[in-house]
């Protein structure tokens, strides 16, 4: 019985030597693999190139539009000629033209997620529905629910033709863009 056990255990050790000895000598036969992995990168790598070929078109398209959308929105300010001065003498400090933070309840947040939006101007502000800024607000989450667009549309029209010191004073009896 032990001569068994014996001739077990050699052929064991025999068998696990042979099968590492020939898994060492043997030449790899991924050839094909690496080539076909060689095939897929550069596949992936022309898909790569198309793809943000396609994005630099879209963005060219948009800020094409964007562009004009400006232009219009500048032509049609033509008639109204912003008055720096004017709103630094108001206001104690200087705005830029179309500044939507110089409406009593928009801070930089709301601006940037009004001009995503598409609202440029004091002028497209002020001829922006209270729904559609609600909306607007409603979208960009719970945080900027709590805000009231009531007033931004005819305050941003005051902007809009120059009535600094009217908007200045009506804005004094608002608190947070609101009226009490």
């Amino acid at each position: 019985m032990e001569n068994y056990l014996q001739f077990v255990l050699i052929g064991l050790i025999f068998g696990i030597v042979g099968y590492i000895v020939g898994k060492m000598s043997a030449k790899p036969s991924n050839g094909n693999t690496d080539e076909k992995w060689k095939l897929e990168l550069e596949h992936c790598k022309q898909k790569n190139e198309k793809l943000q070929a396609e994005i630099n078109k879209l963005k060219l398209d948009t800020s094409a539009k964007a562009s004009n959308f400006v232009g219009n929105a500048n032509a049609s300010n033509s008639n109204y000629t912003f008055d720096a001065a004017a709103v630094k003498a108001v206001y104690g400090k200087t705005y830029k033209q179309d500044d939507l933070k110089i409406v009593e309840g928009i801070g930089p947040k709301i601006e940037e997620l009004f001009k995503t939006s598409g609202i440029l101007t004091w002028k497209a502000l002020g001829e922006t529905s209270v729904d559609r800024l609600r909306e607007i607000l409603s979208k960009a989450g719970e945080r900027y629910q709590i805000h009231d667009p009531n007033t931004w549309p005819r305050q941003s029209k005051m902007a809009y033709e120059g009535k600094w010191q009217e908007l200045k004073d009506w804005q004094n009896t608002l608190e947070g863009g609101r009226e009490v």
